[in-house]
């Protein structure tokens, strides 16, 4: 599984395998550091992404302990500058990721500011300020959304008076003797063993880093020690306790009565009829996967300075050896595209030596072909579970709610192009499209920045915006797609939906 990462000039990979707490496997592969030839060590130190979300919200319910705070609390309590939209929203919605927030970092991207460029804290809080609807209503649904936990982070500076990093030291790290484990705000900081991160380009690994600042939604780095100590404190808890990480490893409830799989900062997965918790991160040049199998003693922790490093289905492979797990039969797909009946959510199915492959505005991933109900993306964070139908269409289950996916026609074309001039006023937002009913460039100017892309006619009234600069082959995933309104288009994303733009 991690061969590919054991070369030379390779960056590698962390793991270690647990039995009820006590460590039967671990290994490191690949460099630290290629540039200098370091290999990678138990003690070096690399971004864990995501990860993070759990030292927040373990955070958050210490404060809630100490009556400082409640889960019922509307944010706007403790933040004025975020909008009250449609409804309210509480801090357990931000922590369960059904807010209906957009997430700031998709939001900045389709504000013209690229993650590459340099942004700073105030930036984020004017995206989230600037917000002009909600994804879903709050409770409906659960979408992966950093800003909830970019305003959890806020709120304990402020109800601490203290930076994020002293009141994780104080409170978690500290105590538990994690050392190695922080809050690093921006990538180029220094720090002794910290490994250098690497995407995959053309030439070759090239270094990889954003330019905004990191916050308690991704930005801890840690070590394969100090991981395995936390995994173990989550069992055994000396910091936190056992109905802390109870509820923040229970399922979110939908309105419509439905189980999800998020709790609070951590989630929850029955794979192969086995319960299992924990968490995921991916950031510029990084993966990383903790999972614990809660009825069965084993935890699994990867953690790779390298964005090619598929953490969670290798993981679950880890669990599969572990447990001697069959692969379960492949469920036939038909390879194509398909639309929601009555909605802008597409995907496609791939089929790659033979087995269907999943694609949409979030990636690439396989089936879990096991799964309860229908094989549903091997992604840690995606609610959706389909079955094909007889009649050629497939029926989905996102959130608990039924949808059905038609097929969309490869040759089909626009009604009218979508050439003119709009704008989204409430976030300062002007693009101008040329181009005629099959194709077209989207440019879009703000005072954050521009962005030009690519659009290609998907259905009479839906386009595929794809990434500036990019082939637009038959297998290339969009990052969004563009739903015709009477007067103008919505864009719809991964993380982001109903952003609304009017024709000027």
């Amino acid at each position: 599984m991690f061969s590919e990462f054991n070369g030379p000039e390779m960056p590698g990979a962390v793991v270690a395998v647990t039995e009820n707490g006590r460590e039967i496997f671990a290994n490191t592969y690949g460099l630290a550091n290629i540039n200098d030839d370091v290999p990678m060590g138990r003690k070096t130190i690399m971004r864990i992404g995501s990860q993070s979300k759990q030292f927040t919200v373990l955070l958050i319910l210490m404060l809630e302990a100490e009556g400082k705070l409640s889960l019922e609390d509307e944010v706007q309590k403790h933040l004025p500058y975020v909008p009250r939209l449609e409804y309210p929203v509480t801090i357990a919605q931000l922590a369960s990721n059904t807010s209906g927030y957009r997430d700031y970092l998709e939001a900045m991207t389709f504000g013209g500011l690229s993650l590459f460029a340099p942004s700073d804290r105030e930036t984020a809080r004017k995206i989230i300020g600037r917000q002009d609807a909600l994804n879903f209503k709050p409770g409906s649904a659960m979408i992966y959304s950093n800003s909830g936990f970019f305003m959890l982070f806020e709120i304990i500076e402020q109800i601490e008076g203290a930076a994020f990093n002293d009141v994780l030291r104080k409170r978690i790290t500290g105590p538990l003797g994690m050392s190695d484990t922080s809050l690093m705000l921006r990538d180029g900081t220094v720090m002794k063993r910290l490994a250098a991160h690497y995407t995959k380009c053309a030439e070759g690994w090239a270094h990889l880093s954003w330019g905004l600042e990191y916050g308690g939604g991704g930005g801890i780095v840690s070590t394969l020690d100090d991981m395995v100590v936390w995994q173990q404190n989550l069992i055994d808890p000396i910091v936190g306790s056992q109905q802390m990480y109870q509820r923040m490893g229970t399922a979110c409830v939908f309105d419509n009565g439905a189980t999800g799989f998020y709790g609070l900062g951590l989630v929850t997965d029955v794979y192969s009829g086995r319960r299992a918790v924990g968490h995921g991160g991916g950031v510029a040049g990084g993966k990383s996967q903790s999972m614990r199998f809660i009825d069965d003693g084993l935890g699994i922790i990867i953690i790779a300075n390298n964005d090619q490093m598929a953490a969670f289905p290798i993981a679950r492979r880890i669990a599969d050896i572990y447990f001697g797990n069959v692969a379960p039969q492949p469920i036939g797909l038909a390879p194509g595209r398909y639309r929601q009946e009555g909605g802008p959510d597409v995907f496609e199915i791939l089929v790659k030596d033979g087995v269907p492959t999943f694609a949409d505005s979030g990636g690439v991933a396989g089936f879990d072909f096991g799964h309860q109900g229908g094989p549903k993306p091997e992604r840690g964070t995606t609610d959706l579970v389909l079955s094909p139908r007889p009649d050629g269409k497939v029926d989905g289950t996102f959130c608990g709610t039924p949808r059905v996916y038609a097929p969309l026609d490869p040759d089909a074309r626009a009604v009218v192009p979508l050439a003119g001039r709009y704008s989204n006023k409430a976030q300062g937002l002007e693009v101008e499209i040329d181009g005629d009913a099959q194709r077209g460039i989207f440019r879009l100017r703000s005072e954050l920045g521009a962005m030009n892309a690519p659009i290609v006619a998907a259905d009479s009234d839906l386009w595929f915006m794809f990434q500036p600069d990019n082939d637009m082959g038959p297998c290339l995933t969009w990052n969004a797609t563009m739903s015709v309104t009477a007067d103008g288009f919505e864009i719809n994303s991964d993380r982001i939906k109903k952003l609304r733009f009017t024709r000027a």
